[in-house]
């Protein structure tokens, strides 16, 4: 079956349905549900609800898609400038906007009923919170500011105060630790990111390296100073009682190593060293909620 228009080529469903997927951007979205999952099994310590849990995930992932797709229909001239966006849906015209929109109110009225009605309306309107705040807020500070990053880590931050919501319905300060903890880690792993994107990022006009020198000493040093701000912060939940000496004694390990390799790109000023980075705040954010969460149990 064929899918064309009078001044189109004929464009298969199979390549139209993998667009659609595309625009979700499953990998990504999968890391945020992930997050939020981690909030949740914090807040369980061992007692899960698994019918709860599966809805908070796939409510989390609708919705997340969601806001991928408001994105990527913000920025789609944007996307058409850049090397590794000029062949998204939008971009190449294999998905409309109407369509991607149509799409994206579909998505959002599901995850959000999902949300309202299998955990909370804590849940629900917190996600939905984190969509308008990352599609209407976030996005288009990106090409005005390199303040965005602190702007979009706001929302990035989210799931797993979200995940907590979902068990416990209520947002004590267990709730908010696992919120400062991503909050912080968003700007060592954002603006390794936006070294090694600062050309692509320039030609579509967006801004998110911390300081206007671009990739420079004094961006590098910054991006040091909220890496070392990881330790402390990711041994409050020690400190407050929430877990243990265990847990505390991993988060400093990799806290160490993370630090050590936002040296390496102060010392250095190359991409080579951003990518480690990057790559690192990949892995360092995983382990620490995997050493919480089996700490807290």
């Amino acid at each position: 079956m064929n899918i064309s228009t009078p001044t189109s080529k004929p464009i298969s469903l199979a390549l139209k349905l993998k667009g659609f997927v595309a625009l979700l951007k499953p990998r990504l979205t999968l890391t945020v549900v992930i997050s939020a999952g981690f909030g949740y099994l914090f807040a369980a310590k061992g007692e899960i609800n698994y019918i709860t849990l599966c809805s908070l995930l796939l409510g989390g992932f609708i919705m997340t898609g969601a806001a991928n797709i408001l994105n990527q229909a913000l920025e789609k001239d944007s996307d058409a400038l850049m090397k590794r966006t000029t062949s998204r849906p939008l971009p190449t015209e294999l998905i409309s906007i109407n369509e991607a929109l149509t799409f994206c109110v579909f998505l959002v009225l599901s995850g959000f009923l999902i949300l309202l009605s299998i955990t909370n309306p804590l849940t629900a309107f917190l996600t939905f919170i984190s969509v308008i705040l990352y599609a209407f807020v976030y996005t288009p500070m990106k090409k005005v500011t390199p303040f965005s990053v602190l702007i979009g880590a706001f929302p990035g931050a989210m799931p797993p105060l979200i995940g907590w919501a979902a068990y416990a319905n209520n947002l004590q300060i267990e709730a908010w630790v696992l919120f400062s903890i991503q909050f912080m880690w968003q700007f060592p792993h954002f603006w390794a990111i936006a070294w090694v994107l600062d050309a692509d990022y320039s030609k579509a006009g967006i801004k998110m390296l911390p300081t206007s020198s671009g990739k420079s000493t004094q961006s590098a040093f910054q991006i040091l100073v909220y890496t070392l701000f990881m330790i402390p912060i990711g041994l409050i939940p020690m400190k407050l009682g929430f877990t243990g000496i265990i847990s505390a004694g991993i988060i400093t390990f990799i806290g160490l190593l993370f630090v050590a390799q936002a040296i390496y790109l102060l010392k250095t000023k190359t991409d080579k060293a951003a990518k480690m980075l990057m790559f690192g705040s990949f892995i360092y954010l995983p382990i620490l909620q995997i050493a919480l969460i089996l700490d807290r149990i």
